[in-house]
């Protein structure tokens, strides 16, 4: 099946709601961390999808490639906060966020090994 929208990829999808979770469990973070961990975190969450509805609009493989290379980065940077966020704030549940971001990070390895 060809892929008419980025709008269509489940990776996409996953992601978007991935940062939405992210979005509300970060809420829950004092407002000490609204220039700290929030704002990145949540910039993180946001960069992944925008990669991928990027990418999906060059006009070459490579290009694509290397937007969802950029998008994995920021799957890695987003999991790297959580980690320091739980080790921080215990109190915050970051499980789903951690379940969902594993999820999408498999997902854009298996379509970034397609790809290439």
């Amino acid at each position: 099946m060809k892929v008419e929208s980025f709008k269509q990829l489940i990776v996409w999808q996953k992601s978007v709601l991935l940062a939405k979770l992210v979005y509300q469990v970060t809420a829950r973070l004092p407002k000490g961390e609204q220039y700290g961990l929030l704002s990145q975190t949540r910039r993180c969450a946001v960069a992944i999808p925008s990669n991928i509805a990027e990418g999906s609009r060059r006009k070459t493989k490579q290009d694509y490639l290397q937007f969802l290379h950029v998008a994995s980065g920021s799957a890695a940077e987003l999991e790297t906060q959580c980690i320091i966020a739980k080790d921080v704030y215990p109190q915050i549940d970051f499980s789903k966020v951690g379940q969902l971001l594993l999820e999408v990070q498999k997902m854009l390895s298996r379509l970034i090994s397609r790809l290439s």
